[in-house]
């Protein structure tokens, strides 16, 4: 019988940046398996400007910490064997690695050119301010260091349609880049009036060498690394016919079960459902909408209705493509999209996204380790543990909602008889102490439940007609089942 899936996005924003992230996750990969986490999301690999970078600045995207190249062997979480190492121990554990791969920008160019561009207005990137000028942009890539390994293509100004300082002037700006294919892509989001310019050196998907530069480049990167599919950041400012060319081409060379998941932060699940009918389904989507629910909820207290939790959600309308979160590296405080779900609800939040039969849930590094930098979080895996526990073990078969009351919710999942002991009831207030009546199933009859998460002490037995009442605390949550003394 097949166990539910769970993923675990293994960074943060503050991850030292002391070159040992990978052996940290070769490390605790038999852990995390235990856990019941079988997929892992990892940062970009690729070499960024410089050793502190993320990796969302990338550089040479054929570097995996394998060349000297901005004053540093290494990259932010390690060098090219130990990626290796942990890419091989995940696998040893049966665990997929997905990586994230930033296709919308290059970083850190080797030397300036001399182009033309057309500057626009930075908050509509269709209305041009200017007459065509000279500018003296970062935008030539040679790579001396890595000397054509793997590849010999050199970037140059007519490979992007966008960069944003002139260093003629030693000022900024959105400068659209003049000459062949170059215009603004029509297949990408429209804030700003147009959204393909994000930053650094712009890459032009109009070009045709750039496009079976990347598709090849993408081919290599998934050979050499090994890994089970891609994070695709940024996914709503490049061309989406594009990333759909590019899904159809890696898909045909890895195989099918090569997986693919997309960054398209967009709050409006209409366009979500828009770029997915675009793109055919290929790729699954992060939910970005239930997030923002969870965040708001949390920031609400009792005044959110928690009935409509998951009301215009990509995991509501499209089930089988969500990939469900509560926060990540983005989110956390002060980072660009800042909206950090608050300490109370993070548990609630994750049996929200856990415990159900929908979505593909993600868990992140910051809120199960910690986050480092200057002003850290703890971790809260104590809080997560029981939820994870549960979701392996427990949250399968049917499930049917009680979301019957604004502040009190529950719903009970009633289990698979080839998974022995499975079955659960979750009870969720953003309020005061509140109970939930619930089927949990005739053949249930005579069982004593309790609350996994340990938030409550109580034994609840299951009446002859299947039924039991639920407690919960005050904005908390309790997940009902089994004790697991007697489960492995």
């Amino acid at each position: 019988m097949e166990r539910n899936h769970t993923i675990i996005q293994f960074f943060e924003w503050h991850v030292e940046a002391d070159g040992l992230h990978w052996d940290r996750l070769k490390e605790l990969a038999p852990e995390l398996k235990k856990k019941g986490i079988d997929s892992v999301w990892i940062p970009p690999v690729t070499k960024g400007i410089s050793l502190e970078d993320t990796g969302y600045a990338p550089y040479d995207l054929y570097d995996l910490g394998e060349f000297n190249q901005k004053g540093t062997v290494s990259t932010k979480y390690g060098n090219k064997q130990a990626l290796h190492d942990a890419v091989a121990a995940c696998h040893e554990h049966d665990i997929h690695v997905y990586v994230d791969v930033v296709l919308n920008h290059k970083a850190g160019a080797d030397e300036t050119e001399v182009f033309q561009v057309i500057e626009v207005d930075p908050n509509n990137r269709t209305e041009e301010v200017s007459e065509p000028f000279d500018i003296e942009g970062w935008t030539k890539f040679t790579f001396p260091n890595r000397n054509d390994r793997y590849s010999s293509f050199k970037w140059g100004f007519e490979h992007f349609n966008g960069t944003d300082y002139d260093a003629m002037e030693d000022r900024t700006g959105v400068f659209q880049i003049v000459g062949d294919y170059k215009s603004w892509s029509e297949e990408v989001d429209d804030e700003f009036g147009n959204y393909d310019y994000l930053m650094f050196a712009n890459i032009d998907y109009n070009h045709p060498d750039v496009q079976e530069e990347m598709v090849r480049w993408g081919k290599w990167f998934a050979d050499t690394v090994k890994c089970n599919g891609f994070r695709l950041d940024a996914i709503k400012h490049i061309n989406h016919d594009f990333i759909k060319m590019f899904v159809e081409q890696i898909s045909q060379y890895c195989g099918d079960d090569f997986y693919f998941v997309g960054e398209f932060w967009k709050h409006d699940l209409e366009a979500c459902q828009h770029f997915l009918d675009q793109i055919d389904y290929r790729i699954d989507l992060f939910d970005v909408a239930l997030h923002d629910n969870l965040y708001t909820a949390s920031t609400s207290g009792n005044n959110f209705d928690l009935t409509t939790i998951f009301d215009h959600t990509l995991v509501q309308s499209h089930p089988l493509h969500a990939v469900t979160f509560v926060d990540n590296h983005d989110t956390q405080p002060d980072e660009a999209l800042e909206s950090w779900v608050e300490d109370w609800f993070k548990q609630i939040a994750y049996a929200l996204i856990l415990l159900r039969k929908d979505g593909l849930p993600c868990i992140f590094y910051g809120d199960y380790f910690g986050i480092g930098g200057e002003d850290p979080i703890e971790g809260k895996k104590e809080a997560i543990d029981p939820l994870l526990y549960t979701r392996y073990h427990k949250a399968y078969g049917k499930q049917e909602d009680y979301f019957d009351h604004p502040n009190t919710i529950g719903w009970v999942r009633y289990g698979l008889p080839e998974i022995e002991r499975s079955g659960c009831a979750v009870v969720i207030s953003n309020g005061d102490d509140g109970e939930k009546r619930m089927n949990a199933g005739k053949d249930r009859a005579g069982e004593i439940w309790v609350d996994l998460t340990g938030n409550r002490t109580d034994h609840i037995p299951i009446e002859e007609d299947g039924f039991a009442t639920f407690p919960v605390n005050g904005g908390s949550v309790s997940v009902w089942a089994l004790p697991r003394e007697n489960v492995e």
